[in-house]
């Protein structure tokens, strides 16, 4: 009997997109899902589903019993949340209690989703890499997922944590239920709800190939390393341009200086502590969209054999998913 392959975060976006990916290639699967998750995602993967929490970190101890590899993509995915504690923990310490039960469970390799968001940035339009200094790191869900990749490299180094790190950059494309800040920004720019933009720039990759090159870091990837696993390098213009020449919309025109917006920041931050909703835009957002978000794949690539497709078959796979959901009306 072939030993399971263990995968968390796999009802929500990146996760779904590796399970399928992990499937396709000969792996069993073992799921751990939250009691209350939306399991859209998962209907209909061959996979054993194992209920369990990040935030109670020894529900899912005894489920690593007998797996061969680990895939740690759950997070707490969020770039606004009144109260960061919770956020910081899952990500954190739940993160770290995560490995240690791995260790203890003989896991023989692990691969940890981090982010690109706990790395370094030029910040200037240049390209950043593995090896970017980190210098300042803006808003909670940053802040998380750098110190849990610190924490991972630290049990690497001190436990010899079998663990390979990949770092995604903005993945888009099928599954993003929720959807995420990315997703809702192509969302809006799709429905015509998108009048202006800021100058910033992101790094966008579809969900695919995120999965795929998850798969080549646990064939190829060095034990302790980072790879980045990301795609085209665009500016926000650009884009919302693309995508709105798919949906058949006008593009937005108006470019805003961050410093405009910052009003509409605190009351949005305002009305979404007072009526529990996401918030339009934040502060936070606004500091970190003054630096353009490129990364190169280059490492990935080279060592793993990673490739990614242009951004805007990404962006054609994501809005055909949104029509086909019915997020978006054709």
């Amino acid at each position: 009997m072939v030993a399971p392959t263990f995968v968390t975060g796999a009802t929500g976006f990146v996760g779904s997109a590796v399970a399928r990916n992990l499937i396709a290639h000969g792996h069993q699967l073992k799921l751990l899902v939250r009691a209350n998750s939306n399991r859209q995602n998962v209907h209909g993967l061959e996979a054993e589903l194992v209920e369990g929490d990040l935030a109670n970190p020894t529900s899912f101890a005894d489920a690593l019993q007998g797996c061969r590899y680990l895939f740690h993509v759950a997070a707490d995915y969020r770039l606004w949340v009144p109260d960061p504690n919770r956020m910081m923990y899952i990500n954190v310490e739940g993160t770290r209690q995560l490995m240690l039960a791995a260790m203890e469970a003989g896991i023989e390799k692990i691969v940890y989703c981090s982010s690109v968001a706990a790395l370094g940035l030029v910040g200037d339009g240049s390209v950043a890499d593995e090896t970017t200094p980190v210098h300042h790191i803006i808003g909670a869900y940053k802040q998380s997922k750098y110190q849990a990749e610190q924490a991972v490299l630290e049990l690497v180094k001190n436990k010899k944590l079998p663990a390979v790190i990949v770092n995604p950059s903005t993945p888009i494309g099928p599954g993003d239920i929720k959807p995420t800040p990315t997703g809702k920004m192509i969302l809006d720019c799709a429905s015509g709800k998108m009048p202006a933009y800021v100058d910033t720039g992101l790094n966008i990759v579809h969900v695919d190939d995120v999965a795929n090159g998850h798969r080549l870091a646990l064939e190829k990837g060095r034990i302790g390393e980072k790879y980045i696993l990301g795609g085209e390098n665009m500016l926000l213009r650009e884009l919302f341009s693309i995508v709105a020449e798919i949906a058949g919309v006008k593009p937005p025109l108006i470019r805003l200086n961050q410093k405009v917006l910052w009003p509409a920041a605190i009351i949005s931050e305002w009305l979404a502590r007072t009526f529990n909703i996401e918030p339009r835009v934040t502060r936070e957002m606004l500091m970190m969209s003054y630096k353009k978000m490129f990364f190169s794949s280059a490492k990935a690539e080279r060592e793993l054999g990673y490739t990614f497709r242009p951004a805007k078959e990404a962006l054609k796979d994501s809005l055909l998913w949104f029509w086909k959901q019915g997020y978006l009306k054709q």
